[in-house]
């Protein structure tokens, strides 16, 4: 049987060592929770590293998601309390009014619509398409510069979609628009800064989901970002 030898004093860590260790170790926490953890998990980036190591994209995103999943438990929420019948009486209103409004426009004016869908069919500079399973997301934007203007159309078939178009650059964000239940949308993008601009989709229904874009205007590089 060996008894293990005693440690000397002197050979012992002192206070003023065991302290600069424990601060070492606590200044290196701090920097690694705000150079990676926040942007990556949170989208939070004081410092601009995250954006630089493509981690704040990434931490929007899960945000994003985060919000998605709380809308959704909360609309869930208030369908079991009989929300859901106001949805599907309102809904039902409002696409008869909107195909009403529209069946009086088209018969008003047939040729000069017939003429103005050719023109702007020949017009439209870029068109991509994709399907989204369901629970299914996915990004694009395009490179802007600050003041310049995008014109886009994009419709869903075969269901609807949840989308949040938003823009990141220039050490700024900004959310210019977000839709739930959405069959499509057209209008314009305006930069409100240089950077990328763009949607993500999010297929919330319980089938696939096919999304057509055709898009025009001052922008570059169309690129698929998740």
């Amino acid at each position: 049987m060996y008894n293990a030898k005693k440690p000397r004093t002197e050979d012992l860590p002192s206070s003023a060592q065991l302290l600069r260790s424990t601060l070492i170790a606590l200044i290196a926490a701090i920097v690694i929770l705000v150079t990676v953890v926040l942007p990556a998990e949170y989208g939070i980036d004081p410092t601009g590293v995250g954006r630089v190591l493509d981690l704040t994209e990434m931490g929007e995103i899960k945000t994003q998601l985060a919000e998605e999943a709380e809308q959704d438990r909360l609309m869930d929420a208030a369908a079991e309390e009989g929300a859901s019948l106001f949805d599907s009486v309102f809904d039902a209103l409002i696409g008869t009014a909107y195909a009403g409004a529209h069946a009086t426009t088209d018969t008003a004016d047939q040729t000069e619509a017939e003429t103005e869908v050719s023109t702007d069919a020949a017009a439209w500079t870029d068109e991509f398409s994709f399907t989204l399973a369901p629970g299914e997301g996915i990004e694009w934007k395009l490179v802007m510069e600050e003041g310049a203007v995008a014109e886009f159309d994009w419709a869903a078939e075969g269901g609807r979609v949840n989308f949040d178009l938003h823009g990141d650059g220039s050490g700024q964000k900004i959310s210019y628009e977000k839709g739930r239940g959405s069959e499509g949308a057209t209008g314009e993008i305006v930069a409100a800064f240089a950077g990328n601009h763009g949607w993500f989709w999010r297929n919330r229904d319980t089938g696939d989901v096919t999304v057509t874009v055709e898009l025009r205007g001052a922008s570059r590089d169309l690129t698929q970002t998740y």
